[in-house]
């Protein structure tokens, strides 16, 4: 089985040849970064294959090292890279935007670049189309909001959108973490809509096997099944283990069948975003 972390953030700290925006755009996760050596330490020590590389917002719209770290190390990951769709010549990047080696789609987070007010007020309805029109999947951080997804997928059927972390809430634990899960459940009607099951043991107030959520994921995955879910981790702001992280899609939940774990831990993600199993 090849396994694949649907997200992680590498990133390097500060510097004067490839800054952060200022005024900064909140903390990192890891005070000194996490480089691509370290993530390939992390992902060899618990057999994962490969990992989607999500460059976070503290160092803006600059998806070179992101894309450094996939030249470097071939086959081991590929990047969702982050997008100014305010920017002057926006419309014309995307034209090429799949033409860079190693890059799948965009990922938006609607804190900085787009801004969250733009899901509602029809600036993004260019970007929607033409992600669609070009086949540029697109992931969406949308914590409590998954309705706003709706809209979206409705007037846009063949455009691919991944919801991290199941659009959850990223404080509540337990119980509270789930109270408008119905709302995500609504979306599997949209055949293009995915959702990423990441960073599964940050919403459990329990400790492995994280039993108290285990009905949530169950309801998740009777909605869309496995082959619109994908595994990840987030790891640098991870709780628990990554190992236990993993090992809760490999045998922590009885629903799961051999085949749905082939699906989830990487297969597909590889057919849903274009990164095949043999790169």
């Amino acid at each position: 089985m090849l396994i694949t972390d649907a997200q992680i953030h590498i990133w390097e700290v500060d510097r004067p040849d490839r800054p952060w925006p200022k005024p900064q755009r909140g903390e990192p996760q890891r005070p000194n970064g996490y480089y691509p050596e370290e993530a390939i330490r992390d992902m060899d020590a618990v057999g994962v294959d490969r990992a989607i590389i999500v460059p976070p917002n503290v160092a803006g719209e600059n998806n070179l090292t992101a894309l450094e770290a996939a030249e470097n190390y071939p086959g081991r990951f590929a990047v969702m890279g982050r997008f100014d769709v305010n920017d002057a010549g926006a419309r014309e990047r995307l034209d090429g935007w799949l033409k860079q080696p190693h890059m799948l789609g965009i990922r938006v987070t609607f804190r900085y670049t787009p801004r969250l007010e733009q899901l509602d007020d029809g600036s993004l309805e260019w970007f929607w189309t033409t992600c669609e029109e070009l086949g540029i999947a697109l992931m969406m951080f949308l914590p409590g909001m998954a309705a706003k997804a709706g809209p979206i997928a409705e007037r846009h059927p063949g455009l691919t959108i991944v919801l991290d972390h199941m659009a959850r809430q990223l404080d509540p634990r337990g119980d509270a973490a789930f109270t408008d899960l119905a709302v995500l459940l609504e979306l599997a009607s949209r055949p293009r809509v995915f959702v990423k099951v990441s960073s599964v043991p940050n919403f459990s107030a329990e400790a492995y096997p994280h039993r108290d959520i285990q009905p949530y994921l169950r309801r998740i995955y009777d909605a869309f099944g496995p082959r619109r879910l994908f595994w990840g981790s987030d790891i640098t702001r991870l709780s628990g283990s990554y190992r236990d992280c993993l090992r809760l899609f490999q045998e922590g939940l009885d629903f799961l069948s051999a085949v749905d774990r082939e699906l989830i831990l990487g297969k597909a993600l590889a057919e849903a975003l274009n990164w095949p199993e043999t790169a």
